[in-house]
């Protein structure tokens, strides 16, 4: 679909790759149609009309088919409905465009309706479920057959390149293979063991937990709403309050140490948050005394969580709790990671062993070292998966390089759980950059929070 039918290469990937640069550039003269085209694709995906969407105005409608071709993993047969000397400018132009998927069925009337707005929209052909090459043809001529696999290769190539100079040479590796390998079962699916339930309607006092954070902590927003959303009244509660009213703990029922960059990371992640605690005799002794009441409950993600394992000499069945060593890859890691829950003893996640997840990591020191991993036997609760279910080894499904791709941990007795993927950033539906068409507005992960309001009401 396109606001024109022009085909301009000035400045194009195409003419930058031939050495010139052209003066006759793409362009958006007529505003006007690119909010009808907008307007008319929301409509479509109002209506469930459309299958998938991609803009073709980042080099050119060949780069935007690959792309396509390459994420569902499907083949391609096209027919260019243009002259054949016409092929590269209708391939490579960059003009205000997308390329949309329709059913079947419905293709005609999606095209037609597009078409009532003005806009230009050409039948390229479609996608092979299950097939692995690319096919264009022209007017009964055929322009170009080749694997698909070895495109994705060369589309991958440039990234590795870079990655393997700038970053950790055997990460980039393996994440090259990863990507490149066609047959490869997607890197994400969801598969709980447990039935979503609504969140319960609450009435009367609700039970208080403390939303603990320090400097440079920066995910305690999130964390909240999560709670909240189970039924619990969030008090939000910095380290200097503590420090100024030692008794703002004793009405808390729960208490979660969210994520961000305390003391920015400078004195190790989460070391600085925790030397605060440990270093103040007063602080030490608010903290052992909360960790010790039975009726309480404890979670750390992220920051939160290296900084409690640091305080694992407070925390009763802490064990030899882990700090955590730098990503194997050398850098800060932002991803949707696909993450199994374990049998543990882990009061919040119970009901949930066994379910495969996409969860959110945002973490640059989350590795545990072999050592550590075997010392949490029995206590590990949560650990990242690849495709095929199996434990992650390999970047990016292990996106730190912790052994048995180990991502929380639980206490002895279960009231403690850390971890480092972030389940307060992907409790809604709408978080998710990839979910199962079929969740409705709460995701999966909201289970644990109510998991914990559920524990308040039995624990008295």
């Amino acid at each position: 679909v396109g606001l024109s039918a022009r085909m301009r290469l000035g400045c194009t990937a195409l003419a930058q790759v031939y050495g010139r640069t052209g003066t006759d550039v793409p362009d958006c003269e007529e505003p006007a149609r690119l909010a009808a085209f907008f307007d008319r694709v929301q409509a479509l995906l109002d209506e469930g009309l459309l299958l998938a969407y991609h803009d073709r105005s980042d080099g050119g409608l060949f780069a935007c088919l690959c792309e396509c071709a390459f994420a569902g993993r499907v083949g391609l047969a096209l027919e260019l409905p243009c002259a054949p000397e016409e092929a590269l400018a209708y391939l490579f132009n960059e003009e205000p465009g997308a390329v949309l998927q329709a059913p079947a069925a419905a293709a005609g009337r999606v095209a037609g309706r597009l078409r009532d707005a003005g806009l230009v929209c050409d039948d390229l052909g479609r996608a092979v479920a299950g097939g692995d090459a690319l096919e264009i043809r022209c007017r009964g001529e055929t322009l170009l057959t080749r694997p698909l696999p070895e495109l994705l290769r060369l589309w991958s190539r440039a990234g590795y390149e870079i990655a393997r100079r700038r970053d950790h040479a055997e990460c980039a590796a393996e994440e090259y293979a990863q990507a490149a390998d066609w047959h490869a079962p997607p890197p994400l699916h969801a598969a709980p063991t447990f039935a979503p339930r609504a969140p319960a309607v609450v009435t009367g006092v609700l039970p208080e937990v403390a939303i603990l954070r320090e400097q440079g902590v920066n995910g305690q927003a999130e964390m909240a709403a999560a709670f909240a959303r189970a039924g619990f009244a969030c008090r939000d509660l910095h380290m200097s309050d503590l420090q100024a009213d030692p008794g703002l703990l004793d009405s808390a029922r729960g208490l979660a140490a969210p994520g961000g960059f305390s003391y920015g990371d400078v004195l190790g992640a989460g070391g600085g948050w925790a030397n605060s605690i440990l270093f103040n005799k007063d602080l030490a002794e608010i903290f052992e005394r909360f960790f010790r009441r039975p009726d309480v409950f404890v979670l750390g993600v992220c920051n939160g969580c290296q900084m409690l394992a640091r305080l694992r000499g407070l925390i009763p069945g802490a064990g030899r709790w882990p700090r955590f060593a730098p990503n194997r890859s050398g850098r800060f890691e932002a991803r949707l990671s696909l993450v199994e829950i374990m049998d543990s003893p882990s009061v919040l996640l119970r009901g949930m062993a066994g379910s495969r997840l996409p969860m959110a990591v945002a973490h640059g020191e989350g590795r545990l070292l072999a050592a550590d991993a075997a010392a949490l036997k029995g206590r590990a609760c949560l650990r990242y998966v690849d495709g095929d279910g199996r434990p992650a080894e390999r970047y990016p499904a292990n996106p730190n390089g912790s052994a048995g791709g180990l991502a929380g941990f639980a206490s002895a007795d279960g009231r403690f759980t850390l971890m480092m993927p972030h389940p307060e950033r992907v409790f809604r539906t709408a978080q998710h950059s990839w979910h199962p068409p079929e969740w409705g507005e709460d995701a999966p992960w909201l289970r644990l929070f109510q998991n914990a309001r559920d524990w308040v009401e039995e624990t008295p």
